[in-house]
């Protein structure tokens, strides 16, 4: 067979996976694949494969993927719609506590104070 003879007719064959072949048209179907109804010269075929195939990944890799994006979305959209935990009271006041305690005699603040004084 002469896959360069312009004269020569293919069929555009498709898997389970939605992956396509082309295939002499006078050839047999080989196992695990079938017919697209599309039987022509193979510049014709070409073209028809660059409209109609547009994702070269397996189906089973793109259901894979869109049910993760799909799992990651839900698990988004929980978080967001999750109430804030309220802060536990000591928690709380810590921040406030510390901000609030006097300086230490011996931090550089209050060494400054009583050099300063005298």
């Amino acid at each position: 067979f002469d896959f360069d003879n312009p004269e020569a007719r293919f069929k555009v064959l498709i898997n389970h996976e939605e992956q396509y072949s082309l295939w002499p048209a006078d050839l047999e179907v080989p196992g695990g694949w079938s017919e697209t109804g599309v039987c022509a010269a193979k510049d014709d075929c070409d073209r028809y494969l660059e409209e109609t195939w547009t994702d070269m990944r397996p189906k089973s890799l793109r259901i894979a993927l869109e049910q993760a994006a799909a799992a990651e979305q839900a698990a988004a959209a929980a978080a967001a719609a999750k109430p804030a935990q309220p802060a536990k009271p000591d928690q709380a006041a810590k921040p406030a506590q510390a901000a609030a305690r006097p300086a230490k005699n011996g931090s550089p603040r209050a060494r400054a104070k009583k050099s300063a004084s005298g």
